[in-house]
C-alpha cells in the first residue's frame, strides 16, 4: 500500500469523553468573548495577508513574522470552532492565545514555507482554488443556511443530550470536513504553494506519511 502525502498544513482533534449532555446548548454564549476576538483578529489577517501577498509577489518570500501570526488566528479559530458548533469535540474552553498549546485537544501547524512561487501568488487563490471553494462551500454552507457540518454536528448534540455519547462515526467524518476547509483557508491565504489534496481524510489524527513498521525503500542505516 502506498503512502499517503503529508500535507503541510496539520489539523488534529481529539474527542474527549465523557461530554457534558447540555453544555453544547449553551456554547453559543459561552463562546462570544472569542467570537469578538476572532472577528478583529480576522480583521487583521486578512490585511497581513494582503501584505504578504505583495512580499511573496517581490520576494518570493511570506514573512515570517506575519506567516508566525497568521497561523496563530488559525490556531485560534480552530480551537473555538472544535470547542463550539463545527465539532463540540471538548467542553474544555480554549486558551485566548496565538501560540501553540499542545495539550488542547485542538492543534493545528502549518509548515513554513522557506520559498514560495511568484507566478502561483497571482491565481492561487482565486482561480486555482475554485474548485475547492465549490466543495468547502457544498458542506459549509453558509451562515445563514448552515450545511452538512451543521447538520452533523446537531445530530452529534442530540445524540448527547439522549445518550451522553458522541457518534465516533459523526466525529471522523466532521473533523476530516473541518480538516479539509482549514487546509484550503491556508492554501488560499498563500500560505503553501501544495494544492490542497481532494481527499477526506476523517479521524482525529493525520494520516501518517507511511505505516510506523513499514521500511522506507532505499533507506541507508
Amino acid at each position: 500500500m502506498s503512502a499517503i502525502p503529508v500535507y503541510p498544513v496539520r489539523v488534529e482533534g481529539r474527542l474527549d469523553t465523557p461530554l457534558s449532555r447540555w453544555l453544547w446548548l449553551v456554547k453559543w454564549l459561552l463562546a462570544i468573548p472569542h467570537f469578538i476576538v476572532l472577528l478583529f483578529l480576522w480583521i487583521a489577517f486578512i490585511v497581513l495577508s494582503i501584505v504578504a501577498f505583495f512580499a511573496i509577489l517581490f520576494t518570493g518570500h511570506y514573512p515570517r513574522s506575519i506567516f508566525d501570526f497568521n497561523v496563530g488566528v488559525l490556531r485560534w479559530t480552530w480551537r473555538v470552532s472544535f470547542y463550539s458548533y463545527n465539532a463540540l469535540g471538548t467542553d474544555r474552553y480554549p486558551p485566548f492565545t496565538l501560540g501553540p498549546e499542545p495539550g488542547y485537544p485542538a492543534t493545528l501547524e502549518i509548515d513554513y514555507p522557506e520559498r514560495l512561487s511568484r507566478g502561483l501568488v497571482l491565481v492561487k487563490w482565486w482561480l486555482l482554488a475554485i474548485p475547492q471553494y465549490l466543495i468547502v462551500a457544498a458542506f459549509a454552507g453558509g451562515a445563514s443556511s448552515g450545511g452538512l457540518v451543521t447538520l452533523l454536528v446537531c445530530i452529534a448534540g442530540i445524540a448527547l443530550l439522549f445518550t451522553g455519547r458522541y457518534p465516533r462515526g459523526i466525529y471522523d467524518f466532521v473533523i476530516g470536513l473541518n480538516r479539509w476547509g482549514l487546509r484550503v483557508v491556508a492554501y488560499a491565504a498563500l500560505m503553501t504553494d501544495e494544492y490542497p489534496p481532494f481527499r477526506l481524510d476523517m479521524g482525529g489524527a493525520e494520516p501518517d506519511a507511511a505505516p510506523p513498521s513499514a521500511p522506507i525503500a532505499g533507506a541507508v542505516s
